[in-house]
């Protein structure tokens, strides 16, 4: 299966587990909120260039957004966690590139530690940035400390349990060059 098939197909299912399980969950609490649909992001290949990256980010976003009808709230934090996936990736994967040369992040290829460490970064980074947006309209700190954590705690154990229950090939980069 071509990775571009393979993209869509997770693409479109992250969007319909969100929409049609996760959001239809009763509230657990007014704390949290399960999100899982920004590990698509999370799951591109390296080799994505920055600016197609930041266009996957919006449409990921632009789509949930579509269906929540929140207008752009989960697009910018989808584009910010795009932006910053580069940056995070270079610091956690070894600099010699001779020895790494896997298509995409997971826990068999970085290793379990190094993708825990990535995932909770770029979690952090898409639910703080996606919480003050919705924050800025309520206003209480503590609201949104507790929310920030809650919602990121449970996420970071739905992100896991996918690993561990859907877990991928390790596929190969062709050109090391």
């Amino acid at each position: 299966m071509s990775d571009l098939l393979k993209n869509i197909i997770r693409f479109t299912f992250f969007i319909l587990v969100q929409w049609f399980v996760l959001f239809k969950i009763p509230p657990l609490h007014r704390f949290i909120v399960p999100y899982i649909y920004y590990l698509f992001i999370l799951w591109l290949p390296f080799y994505i260039p920055r600016f197609w990256l930041l266009v996957i980010g919006f449409l990921t976003g632009l789509s949930l957004d579509y269906f929540t009808q929140t207008p752009g709230l989960h697009a910018a934090a989808c584009v910010l966690i795009a932006y910053i996936r580069p940056f995070i990736i270079n610091i956690l994967l070894p600099k010699d590139t001779s020895e790494f040369n896997y298509r995409e992040p997971s826990p068999r290829t970085m290793g379990w530690t190094p993708y825990a460490v990535y995932v909770l970064i770029l979690t952090l980074f898409h639910h703080s940035y996606m919480l003050l947006l919705e924050w800025l309209s309520f206003g209480d700190f503590i609201t949104f400390a507790v929310k920030l954590i809650a919602t990121t705690g449970i996420s970071f154990l739905l992100i896991f349990t996918t690993e561990l229950l859907f877990p991928r090939k390790m596929r190969y980069r062709t050109n090391t060059a």
